[in-house]
């Protein structure tokens, strides 16, 4: 099992209130200028939260929700310092509750049903 670390909000806060796309963008250069293989990512409705154990942290997050997660705690946790307004925890995957760490609630558009606008905005995040 993988110990796996997030922050987690409201996909309105992490996706239009924050400069996420503009962080998470200058960590992937970084990575790459350091041939560092990427260790997070951005899950849109992610499944975790279902887990009964999180039943309570489900019920605090306004939904939709989204998450950042990662294998390494110091950039979660200095995303929790840089975003302030986001629950931080942690999780063990894959486990019976979570056999997915990274799998998502949220329906794959596909692209020839996206806007131009949808589109451009699933590329400027795509890390």
């Amino acid at each position: 099992m993988t110990t796996y670390y997030y922050v987690l909000a409201s996909q309105r806060f992490l996706l239009e209130e924050e400069p996420l796309d503009e962080v998470l963008r200058e960590r992937t250069r970084d990575y790459q200028e350091k041939n560092k293989e990427v260790d997070f990512w951005l899950v849109k409705q992610p499944a975790f939260i279902e887990a009964p154990e999180f039943a309570e942290i489900r019920a605090k997050c306004p939904q939709p929700s989204a998450a950042i997660i990662s294998k390494n705690s110091e950039f979660i946790t200095w995303l929790k310092l840089r975003l302030e307004y986001v629950i931080k925890g942690e999780f063990e995957a894959p486990s019976p509750t979570i056999p997915e760490p990274l799998a998502s609630l949220e329906p794959v558009s596909s692209p020839l049903h996206m806007s131009e606008q949808e589109a451009k905005k699933a590329n400027s995040l795509d890390i």
